[in-house]
């Protein structure tokens, strides 16, 4: 292509593009406010009126003198309500306050860990470490923080029947468990 033929081109082209441009023009802002005033004469709003507000009515409260949901002695009720025991019953469970405590009692069962198991005399004994020194302990002993009794020693386990008061002030009683740990590497 030549040169001239490039020029002819171009000249076209913005000839074309001048003409398109010239028809987007129409005759002015006349016609444009002509056509709003006609569409303004056909449209009617139409607006729906609003319904009056219900009068509101203040009401006293009556609940003043019911019992919290959040107090104590709602727990209490719940507790008494949804307890495993009857009432009967949980008047027979209580630790032995009276009776010596032990030393391993001063300690919570999360501080012990079982790290083994013997027989003296055909009788189970576990070896329980506190603070790096080793106690042994039989059926009968007690554990923990929770008046806890050894019932039962395994090869894996201590099994322990602790008391413990609920959130209503009443003694249940609960199965613990020490497993064996195995030694750290």
């Amino acid at each position: 292509m030549t040169q001239v033929t490039r020029r002819l081109r171009s000249g076209l082209l913005a000839g074309a593009a001048l003409l398109v441009l010239a028809g987007c023009g129409g005759s002015g802002p006349e016609e444009l406010q002509q056509w709003m005033a006609e569409r303004r004469t056909q449209v009617r709003a139409r607006v729906t009126p609003l319904i009056e507000p219900k009068q509101f009515v203040p009401q006293a409260y009556t609940q003043g003198d019911a019992v919290d949901p959040f107090s104590a002695q709602r727990l209490v009720q719940a507790l008494r309500q949804e307890g495993p025991q009857s009432a009967a019953n949980s008047g027979l469970i209580t630790p032995e306050l009276a009776r010596r405590r032990e030393p391993l009692e001063a300690y919570p069962l999360d501080a012990m860990a079982m790290v083994g198991s013997l027989r003296r005399g055909g009788v189970p004994v576990a070896l329980i470490r506190i603070d790096n020194l080793l106690y042994q302990v039989r059926v009968g002993n007690y554990l923990g923080q929770n008046y806890g009794k050894v019932t039962r020693i395994d090869e894996s386990e201590v099994i322990l029947r602790e008391i413990v008061q609920d959130g209503g002030g009443e003694w249940t009683e609960r199965t613990a468990t020490l497993p064996l740990q195995e030694g750290r590497k």
